[in-house]
């Protein structure tokens, strides 16, 4: 909340001037009623002063405070925004709406926010630990536990800091770590719902379910916590029952998780095409299209790696690992996950009939478009001079045919693993949310898009794109064998570094639910899952079954 100060006034309203100094009598009384403790009434008085024309930093601040907590908070946003405009230096509120902009989801509108207020109170240790929280979200796990270790070091006390630090060791598979940070932040907030889950999590690593599950059920019980969060603690008891073969409750547990979900995220994701539609809608129009439209002739050279690879597939076909694995050879640059085609996307991406004008597009255009791809590598952090750059984003998979036209010499990686493991496990795992990410909520819509993703997938010898399919069982099972084919593939030598890869993720962190798991180094326990809870993949089944069969998958 923003303290009163002698900040800029509306000096008229209506046309008519106002009075300075009964303003500012105004103001203080508020900002007393607001020291004393009685924010709710000090929130009535700033609604009813900016009604009447005065306008001031505090009381857009406090204004805006009960939309929040009520969870209004696009009508928090819009006071805050009022607020920013009419006072722009205004730290407390910049810091206000980037918080407000985090609780809409909106990371990397609310980055800059906390970058300015840094730039003003470097010292200011909440804007380190909001802008670690925005950071860790949108994947960048190096910058946010740079944030993080800020903050603490600004004020050791900072809860929100040694959640997410928490957060990060807990990704890491560092759980025992992960449990001391998250037991100092409990100690100070019992109830903090990230802390919780971080130890919840710790409790399934050391095989403590029952002390998990309680923690778990406490958080849901609670009505301060999110919809949000209680939906992802039911997801967490999903493991946790899972982990104790109790099949039919983990089950339950994921379906709550999901449904819960669902309806959090529904104004935004469930009205007007889903990303089902469209991602059949792609299948269309490349049916509609000779393959020769994605031809491009060779390209001048846009960037300067060595060469140029797109790791695609599905989401939990095995792309983290594979990215992991290649991350760890000396001569590799790998990005996790970044937008990087975002610039080809807004001008030939939004529909999925976008992409027929590209194909007509003139080479100045695919020019400029390389570049900007390029461009958007620098700035995400990658360094692909004279490396094999390696990008990976699975939902590439529906960018193929752009990809084809922008990048004609580039090489793809896809990544496969049994259909029914893959729908499964994306079912049971908790991802940032976005359009295609709700697809995932329920089976019958996440078999359906992995059969979208799977038909655009078919047609990549016809786009002429260089390719090698990796199977995730057999990288598990012959590693050196795969990720020898891999490097061949590559032009690259086999090296003993990449079975190294799990160190690696101690140091580099990993954006993806796949983090801790990976840690733990080359691990079988996920191959075959789907038949302990092959009852409940039974609807899901008759979409499957082409594609088990197309890529030699035993029926059972």
């Amino acid at each position: 909340m923003t303290e009163f100060s002698s900040g800029p006034i509306s000096l008229s309203f209506g046309g008519r001037k106002r009075d300075p100094e009964a303003d500012r009598a105004r103001l203080r009384a508020i900002h007393t009623t607001l020291q004393a403790g009685d924010v709710a009434a000090a929130a009535d008085m700033a609604e009813a002063a900016l009604a009447e024309g005065l306008e001031h930093p505090m009381l857009f601040n406090l204004a805006a405070d009960r939309p929040e907590r009520e969870g209004r908070f696009e009508d928090a946003l819009a006071l805050l925004e009022r607020g920013h405009a009419f006072a722009p230096q205004d730290i407390g509120l910049r810091q206000a709406l980037g918080l407000c902009l985090h609780r809409l989801e909106r990371y990397a509108a609310a980055v800059p926010h906390f970058d300015a207020v840094i730039a003003a109170q470097p010292a200011m240790a909440p804007a380190h630990a909001a802008r670690g929280a925005a950071l860790e979200v949108m994947g960048d796990i190096r910058g946010a536990e740079a944030a993080y270790d800020r903050a603490v070091a600004l004020d050791p006390r900072s809860l929100a800091a040694l959640s997410g630090l928490a957060s990060l060791a807990s990704r890491r598979g560092r759980h025992a770590e992960a449990r001391a940070l998250a037991e100092q932040v409990v100690a100070g907030q019992p109830d903090y719902p990230d802390a919780l889950m971080v130890l919840a999590q710790a409790d399934l690593a050391e095989r403590r379910f029952a002390d998990g599950e309680a923690r778990l059920r406490r958080l849901i019980a609670d009505p301060r916590a999110t919809p949000v969060q209680q939906a992802l603690a039911n997801g967490l008891i999903g493991d946790i029952l899972d982990a104790q073969d109790a099949t039919a409750e983990a089950f339950a547990a994921y379906r709550a998780c999901n449904d819960g979900l669902r309806s959090a995220y529904a104004s935004r994701f469930a009205a007007g095409p889903s990303a089902l539609d469209q991602a059949r809608e792609t299948v269309a129009l490349l049916d509609s299209m000779p393959a020769s439209s994605w031809a491009s002739g060779p390209q001048p050279p846009s960037g300067t790696a060595r060469s140029h690879v797109f790791l695609v597939g599905f989401p939990r076909s095995g792309t983290t690992l594979l990215e992991q694995v290649l991350a760890s050879h000396p001569d590799v640059e790998a990005l996790e996950e970044r937008d990087t085609l975002a610039d080809a996307i807004e001008a030939y991406g939004r529909q999925p009939r976008d992409l027929a004008a590209l194909a007509q597009a003139p080479q100045s255009e695919i020019t400029r478009l390389r570049a900007a791809y390029w461009q958007r590598v620098s700035r995400e952090g990658a360094r692909p001079a004279g490396k094999v750059f390696v990008d990976k984003l699975p939902l590439n998979t529906f960018r193929l045919p752009m990809i084809a036209k922008l990048f004609p010499e580039a090489k793809v990686l896809f990544a496969r693993r049994d259909p029914r493991d893959v729908v499964l496990s994306a079912f049971r795992r908790r991802f940032a949310m976005n359009a295609p990410m709700y697809q995932l909520l329920t089976l019958p819509s996440a078999a359906g898009f992995y059969d979208a993703a799977m038909q655009v997938g078919e047609r990549l010898d016809d786009l002429g794109l260089s390719t090698l399919v990796v199977r995730h069982e057999r990288l598990v099972e012959a590693f050196d064998a795969v990720a020898g084919e891999v490097c061949g593939f590559l032009d690259l030598p086999f090296t003993e570094a990449l079975r190294g890869f799990a160190d690696r993720v101690q140091d580099r962190g990993v954006a993806t639910p796949s983090g801790a798991q990976i840690s733990r180094g080359l691990t079988a326990e996920g191959i075959g899952a789907w038949r302990r809870y092959a009852g409940e993949m039974a609807g899901v089944l008759p979409v499957l079954q082409p594609w088990i069969e197309r890529f030699g998958y035993p029926a059972d």
